[in-house]
């Protein structure tokens, strides 16, 4: 039997966790808009610049977004030019996004300050620290993700 202590415990959990990613949300998502992009906008582009072209219906399952919206975030960043459209030669349902020289430039600049910016945020943690709250972290993850609700 669960014991209200164990309860009261994990809605603490549940609030520290919701806390923190709160918090580091706020800082890269400020990050972000000094450059010109919104957090949407940014995990498309990190996503066709660390994993080459994608699929358009795709993306949205990829970095956790409504399909809908990824038109119109592809739509604002073909706009500017970071990247374009490709048709798929065998298969004309299927259209690529594709990071452009100039959204491989940006990114080139722009990600190495995001990842020293994250390494700054995390650094009150030691290596082991990350280590284990990664390990805990993902075991947390993958059994909620068997639970069906």
């Amino acid at each position: 039997m669960t014991s209200n202590e164990d309860i009261k415990q994990s809605l603490k959990l549940y609030i520290v966790l919701s806390r923190a990613h709160k918090a580091i949300n706020e800082v890269t998502n400020q990050f972000f808009q000094q450059n010109g992009l919104n957090p949407t906008e940014f995990a498309v582009l990190e996503l066709l610049y660390h994993k080459g072209r994608q699929p358009l219906q795709q993306i949205g399952n990829k970095i956790l977004l409504a399909s809908g919206s990824i038109t119109y975030v592809v739509d604002k960043l073909e706009k500017r030019g970071f990247l374009k459209r490709v048709s798929c030669p065998s298969d004309r349902r299927i259209t690529y996004a594709e990071i452009t020289d100039e959204g491989t430039n940006f990114m080139n600049e722009l990600f190495p300050e995001h990842e020293n910016n994250l390494h700054e945020l995390l650094s009150v943690l030691s290596s082991e620290e990350k280590d284990t709250a990664i390990e805990l972290l993902k075991k947390l993850g993958l059994s909620i993700k068997d639970l069906s609700y």
